[in-house]
């Protein structure tokens, strides 16, 4: 009988602990559902901006059609006989988006693409190439090649590169070695430059209302900061702590009189 007692005391010990105990708040995307969809933006593509650094290429069945339209890449090669054909090397700077959001392009000239979509880049340069009647299929390919983020407050304090413009917030959290413990999961702005203008977007990154953000998806040069804890923020969490600990005390001392009682 006694056994029993001290067996249901230690239970009652073992739920006091438990009931104690505050759950972790740093947790993201705490109402995501097992087996919900949540619907993004699957098509994104990245806008091309000024100073932007893009590599650009075209192709053809006929290759040396295409060759005159990567002469700015250092694609070209041409031998001691003078037969020119295509290089394996392409040179890194690429072509740099003027403060006009100009390129200079072969043969086509200028073209104004800042503001511009990746396939729309592509599918101005592919039309016009065919309108020329230069070539009949070209095929135009756009890689960045400077597409960069930056990522400031309680996630440390870096500039990050990104080889195919593509990465969404949560990957760039990553990627910046996660918020540190001082962070306010619930306090992440992205700071965009949009018509000549900064403009801030606030995430709580503990809510699946992240993947309808315009922020979801990162452009170039865009800025995260995480807020960090306030003097506030950490008065209250020290005020919750205190309170588990007195509860967890009280907890005790009533079980250890019962105990005593026995």
């Amino acid at each position: 009988m006694k056994g029993k007692s001290i067996f249901l005391v230690l239970m009652t010990i073992l739920l006091a602990i438990s009931a104690c105990s505050s759950p972790k708040e740093f947790v993201y995307l705490q109402d995501m559902k097992e087996g919900v969809g949540y619907p993004y933006d699957v098509k994104h593509e990245a806008v091309i901006h000024y100073n932007d650094r893009l590599a650009i290429t075209v192709s053809s069945k006929s290759p040396e059609l295409a060759i005159p339209f990567n002469a700015n890449l250092g694609v070209v090669e041409v031998s001691s006989n003078g037969t020119v054909s295509e290089s394996s090397h392409l040179q890194s700077n690429g072509y740099r988006v003027d403060q006009n959001g100009d390129i200079n392009f072969p043969i086509l000239g200028k073209l104004h693409i800042e503001g511009l979509r990746v396939s729309e880049v592509t599918e101005m340069i592919r039309n016009m190439i065919i309108e020329g009647k230069y070539i009949k299929d070209p095929i135009v390919s756009l890689e960045f090649l400077n597409f960069r983020f930056s990522v400031l407050g309680a996630s440390g304090s870096a500039t990050y590169t990104v080889e195919d413009g593509r990465i969404n917030l949560l990957e760039a959290i990553a990627k910046a070695g996660d918020i540190a413990s001082n962070g306010r999961v619930n306090k992440v702005a992205v700071i965009r430059e949009e018509n000549g203008e900064h403009k801030m977007y606030m995430h709580d990154l503990r809510s699946t209302e992240i993947f309808k953000s315009p922020c979801f998806y990162l452009q170039q040069n865009d800025i995260i900061y995480v807020e960090p804890s306030t003097r506030k923020d950490n008065e209250e969490k020290g005020f919750r702590i205190a309170t588990t600990v007195l509860s967890f005390a009280t907890a005790v001392s009533s079980i250890l009189l019962l105990i005593l009682r026995l």
